[in-house]
C-alpha cells in the first residue's frame, strides 16, 4: 500500500530530480539471479590483514566513543604525513584535514559548505553518478562538458565557454570513473588557468590515486602552482586499502574551507567510525612498495578482464587507472544499455552497471556499459565461463 497522493506531493522537487543509485541497484539486482557481480565497484577479497589486526587492536584498546567531529588525531596526523610524501603538498592536520564518513559524504560536505543556490558546478560527463545529484542538492545547477572517446579528452574551447559568473566550482574525478581515464597535467593545468582567471573552486575526487597503470602519473590539482588554495582534494580509503565498507573520507582544503566543511560535516554526521580511524593511521604508514603492489596486482586484473573481452568480442576503452572496463555496445543492438544488463543478468549470469548511469538524463549513454575488475581470480575466471556463452544467448534472443 503506498502514500496517498496528498503526501506523495510533499517529497521535495529535489528527490524528484534524480534516481536511487544505478550501481548499487545491479547489485541488488546480481543478487537476486545469482549473477557474478562486475558491478559495484568493491573488492570480493580481504584487506591487508595488519589493517584488520590494527582495528581490532582500536576495538580491543577501547577506541569505542566519537573521536574529534573532523577526525582522530593519530589519522589526521597520519594523512598530512602521507600526502606531503606522495603528492608533494602539505596539510595542516589541525586545520586543513577533515575525515568524513566516505568520499560520498566529503564531496557533498564539500558542495554544501561552498556551493550556493543557483551557483553553477562544471562537472565532466560521463561521471560518477553522485556529481549531478550532490550539485542539485546544494541547490546548484550542474554544467555539462563531454569528454569524449576514445581517450575521453575534453575539447578546452567547450570548456571556456562552460565558465561564467555563475560558476562556482568544477569537478574533476582523477582517475576517472567510470572510463578509466587519467587526466595529464597539460589537462589539469587548462583547468587551473581557468579556474584562477573566473575565480572559480576546483573539487577533485581522487580515490583511484594509487591504482594507475602503464607507468602514467597521477597529478592532483592541488600541486599545481596557486591551486592550493582553491582546490578541496575529496579522497577515501575505499580503494586503495579494499574497505569499502569502512565509510572512511577525507577533505583536504585551506583553513576558511576547511572550516565550512568542517561545520557541514557535523551537522550530516557527526563524525566517522573512531576505531575504523584508528587503524587507518596504520594505513598511513605503509611503505612506498605497498602502493606499487597495488597497482601490480590491478594492472593484472585490468589485463585479465581485457582478455575476456577480447575472447567475447565487446568493444572496450582501456583504462589508464582505476579499476573498470568501460565498453562500447552499440553493435549488439539492444534497445538501450539497460536492456542490455538486463539480459546479461537474466540470460548470461554476469552483473554489469548501465552506461546510462554515468550521463544526464537521456539517451547519451545507452551504448555503453562498465566492468568492475577488482574481483579474485577466480571470480574473474567465473564472468569469463559465462560470458563466453553471450554469442550462443545472443543468437537465442534473436531465434525467440
Amino acid at each position: 500500500m503506498g502514500i496517498s497522493p496528498e503526501l506523495r506531493k510533499r517529497i521535495s522537487q529535489k528527490a524528484g530530480t534524480f534516481s536511487e543509485s544505478v550501481i548499487r541497484e545491479m547489485s541488488r539486482f546480481a543478487a537476486a539471479y545469482n549473477a557474478v557481480n562486475l558491478a559495484q565497484g568493491m573488492p570480493d577479497f580481504a584487506c591487508c590483514d595488519e589493517l584488520k589486526a590494527a582495528a581490532c587492536e582500536a576495538i580491543e584498546g577501547n577506541v569505542n566513543q566519537y573521536a574529534i567531529t573532523w577526525g582522530d588525531k593519530a589519522f589526521r596526523d597520519g594523512i598530512s604525513e602521507k600526502n606531503a610524501r606522495y603528492l608533494g603538498v602539505t596539510y595542516d592536520p589541525e586545520s586543513e584535514i577533515t575525515v568524513t564518513c566516505g568520499g560520498t559524504e566529503g564531496m557533498i560536505a564539500t558542495m554544501l559548505a561552498l556551493v550556493d543556490p543557483e551557483d553553477e558546478v562544471i562537472v565532466f560527463e560521463p561521471y560518477y553518478e553522485n556529481y549531478g545529484p550532490d550539485a542539485i542538492l546544494s541547490g546548484a545547477k550542474p554544467r555539462y562538458v563531454s569528454l569524449k572517446e576514445p581517450d575521453w579528452t575534453f575539447d578546452p574551447e567547450e570548456l571556456a565557454k562552460a565558465f561564467n559568473s555563475k560558476t562556482r566550482a568544477i569537478v574533476i574525478n582523477t582517475p576517472h570513473n567510470p572510463t578509466g581515464k587519467v587526466f595529464s597535467r597539460e589537462e589539469l593545468t587548462i583547468i587551473a588557468e581557468l579556474c584562477k582567471k573566473w575565480g572559480v573552486y576546483a573539487f577533485t575526487d581522487e580515490p583511484y590515486e594509487h591504482i594507475i597503470y602503464d607507468g602514467i602519473e597521477h597529478v592532483s590539482m592541488a600541486s599545481l602552482p596557486g591551486m592550493k588554495e582553491r582546490t578541496v582534494v575529496v579522497n577515501s580509503l575505499s580503494k586503495s586499502y579494499s574497505v569499502t565498507g569502512w565509510r572512511l573520507g577525507t577533505v583536504l582544503a585551506a583553513p576558511e574551507l576547511t572550516l565550512a566543511i568542517r561545520k557541514v560535516h557535523d551537522f550530516l554526521t557527526v563524525g566517522a567510525a573512531a576505531p575504523l580511524q584508528r587503524a587507518a593511521a596504520t594505513a598511513m604508514k605503509f611503505p612506498d612498495e605497498y602502493y606499487r603492489q597495488l597497482a601490480s596486482d590491478y594492472e593484472k586484473r585490468r589485463d585479465a578482464m581485457l582478455a575476456i573481452l577480447d575472447e567475447v568480442g565487446i568493444t572496450y576503452f582501456k583504462p589508464q587507472g582505476a579499476y573498470y572496463v568501460f565498453c562500447d555496445i552499440s553493435k549488439f543492438s539492444f534497445p538501450n544499455c539497460v536492456k542490455f544488463t538486463e539480459f546479461m543478468v537474466k540470460d548470461v549470469g554476469v552483473a554489469v552497471v548501465p552506461g546510462s548511469g554515468f550521463f544526464r538524463p537521456g539517451d547519451l549513454g545507452d551504448k555503453y556499459i562498465r566492468f568492475c575488475f577488482a574481483k579474485k581470480p577466480e571470480t574473474l575466471a567465473a564472468a569469463r565461463e559465462r560470458l563466453l556463452r553471450l554469442p550462443e544467448k545472443l543468437a537465442a534472443r534473436k531465434d525467440g
